[in-house]
């Protein structure tokens, strides 16, 4: 076999405008072997290669109310929010180079190709190329990925993240059995309950293994209703006690033993918007927000094949963005974390490294994730009030950490926060995505 030729690496490298990187140093293994990389990629290749020096930031941000909205078009949803993110940046449809949207689906609407709603949302997109992601729970942070891959490229500049879902259109019985397709459906298909099911059977593990956890299953649904009050796009923007929580009644009947209504997330409508751009494609008023690392992680995706009760997927995710950052988990100011249900607050309590295995409930116990703890987690009521339409989860909490940097979460507001985190997972931590923010 001949071996490849210097010139033509080079002009392989060009077209696909790769740049000196970790990634393309995986592309030099796959042409020239292991055993040669580190000559090619420390040699006098650098002198020709293209480099980046490309930095990611959120300009602008849009959010709708989200809800239960039987009349509501997907296309209006994605107008408001869409329109809100330009309004924000400062920006003109014309101006974005790129569409990623973010769209579960799985049944919810019969339109698919749902990339091509944004054109009829706003017109002015009509010929702007867009195209549509989906990871399960994780379809949002899926979107937001992409469009950074572009923008890092260096294939444009500015580009538009897009998160919806309308999941209202089902019947609950079969609103349950869509959302189980993001088990393994062959094993956990049949699961009674649906996805509260299969985090029921998660905790009825974790209960077993460590004890009965109500009570912080309860203090977690609590703390993240009282400060969902303070959220304008909240679903539920109530106040619910400790005691409602933590007891089985009428109105919090078992869903999923041993999860309560009150430990579920809410079947929501709705979308939210980032625009994202490169740092120095224009000058900007103010800071910039931007991404200090990121890091995704995946799974298997059948229970039986791991550890029900550790996320160990989001546990490594969570290491590697903190080690990419050069930060410890102390030096955030805020997390907003993939709590679909009380049960995976818990545990990703462990996964980010707040607690040891088993003992995630001393967490919320000594009130170290409350607003006025030492790492507030789900200042924005977290998925539990605001509500969870999947495609736009993702979107949305990268929404709710730019409100916190920029200063203008209202009543969310941590203090003078100036670096925050985004742990959002598709499945039961199958797709584990974590985003480090900071302000610059």
């Amino acid at each position: 076999m001949k071996r490849i030729t210097f010139p033509f690496i080079l002009a392989v490298h060009s077209y696909l405008k790769f740049s000196v990187s970790a990634d393309s140093k995986l592309f030099y293994f796959g042409i020239y072997g292991r055993d040669r990389s580190d000559e090619v990629f420390n040699g006098s290749i650098n002198n020709f290669l293209p480099k980046f020096n490309v930095k990611p930031q959120i300009t602008g941000w849009g959010h709708t109310q989200f809800g239960k909205f039987v009349n509501l078009e997907p296309e209006d949803m994605i107008r408001e929010a869409a329109l809100a993110a330009l309004t924000k940046s400062e920006l003109e449809p014309q101006d974005i180079e790129g569409i990623f949207i973010g769209h579960f689906n799985g049944g919810f609407l019969k339109q698919d190709f749902s990339a091509s709603l944004a054109a009829l949302a706003v017109p002015e997109f009509r010929h702007v190329p867009a195209v549509r992601l989906e990871n399960a729970c994780a379809t949002g942070s899926a979107a937001v990925w992409a469009a950074l891959d572009a923008v890092e490229s260096g294939r444009v500049n500015r580009v538009l993240v897009l998160g919806f879902e309308k999941m209202n259109t089902l019947p609950s019985v079969e609103i349950g059995e869509t959302l189980l397709r993001c088990s393994y459906v062959r094993e956990e298909g049949n699961t009674a309950g649906g996805f509260a099911g299969v985090f029921g059977t998660i905790a009825s593990e974790y209960f077993e293994r460590f004890g009965d956890q109500s009570d912080a299953l309860a203090m977690i649904a609590a703390k993240n209703h009282k400060n969902g009050t303070e959220n304008p796009f909240a679903h539920l923007r109530k106040d619910f006690s400790f005691e409602f929580c933590r007891h089985a009644s009428e109105k919090n009947p078992v869903v999923a033993p041993p999860l309560k209504r009150s430990d579920c997330s809410m079947v929501s409508d709705g979308a939210a918007a980032l625009v994202i751009e490169n740092l120095s494609s224009r000058s900007l008023k103010g800071p910039s927000i931007g991404w200090k690392s990121r890091a995704q992680v995946n799974d298997f995706l059948p229970l039986s094949r791991r550890d029900k009760t550790c996320f160990t997927g989001a546990a490594k995710a969570w290491k590697k963005a903190l080690s990419q950052a050069e930060m410890k988990l102390e030096d955030l100011d805020f997390v907003e974390t993939h709590d679909c249900f009380t049960i995976a607050e818990l545990l990703e309590y462990e996964a980010m490294g707040l607690a040891e295995q088993g003992k995630g409930a001393q967490v919320i116990e000594e009130g170290m994730t409350t607003k006025d703890g030492s790492l507030p987690v789900n200042p924005s009521g977290g998925l539990k009030s605001k509500g969870h339409p999947i495609g736009a989860t993702g979107v949305s909490m990268h929404v709710m950490a730019a409100m916190q940097l920029s200063g203008e979460a209202q009543g969310m507001q941590i203090g003078k926060a100036v670096t925050g985190a985004v742990f959002n997972m598709g499945g039961a931590a199958v797709a584990n995505y974590v985003s480090i923010l900071e302000t610059r």
